[in-house]
């Protein structure tokens, strides 16, 4: 297995706490990542505030019976999921309009619209950097609070490829 950290001094805690906000942010960005797929009965653009968040309840109450989180763990995660929501509507909503409808607009005319792709992506990107360090925070915050063998099964669960081969379901 790759380790990056081979050949670099660093302080065990250093190292926990990068695999750590690392392996949460990858574990509820992928879950985030996978509600743009239109296949997805929870991935409709249409979906309302409420049942976006009985989204995010149902796949924290999924992940928190997997990894047997306490009810402060919990809180804990609850917090990164919707922070990363917010970063997300952050992101989506930077351009203020249907990123498809803005891609065809760039293409619209007989040359691409150089300036707006560039526009559209200093906006996403904005809108991104704004963000991370809240959803940094609070990834490190959930990963913190987990028992060494909660964050074994976390890195186990990355190393593994994601949720499908993971917890399955």
């Amino acid at each position: 297995m790759f380790n990056p950290f081979v050949g670099i001094k660093m302080k065990t805690w250093m190292k926990r706490t990068l695999i750590g906000v690392f392996g949460a942010t990858a574990l509820i960005g992928g879950l985030a990542a996978c509600s743009h797929r239109p296949h997805a009965p929870w991935a409709s653009a249409n979906m309302s505030e409420a049942d976006q968040a009985k989204w995010r309840e149902r796949m924290v109450d999924r992940v928190g019976s997997k990894l047997e989180l306490d009810a402060a763990q919990k809180t804990k995660l609850s917090a990164l999921a919707d922070t990363l929501a917010a970063q997300r509507k952050q992101v989506m909503g930077a351009a203020g309009t249907d990123p498809r409808a803005e891609f065809q607009a760039m293409l619209a005319g007989e040359r691409f619209d150089r300036s707006r792709a560039q526009a559209l992506v200093d906006a996403k990107t904005s809108a991104l950097r704004e963000a991370s360090p809240a959803v940094i925070a609070a990834a490190a915050d959930f990963y913190d609070s987990l028992k060494p063998a909660q964050q074994e099964q976390v890195r186990s669960l990355l190393a593994r490829g994601g949720h499908r081969r993971g917890w399955g379901g």
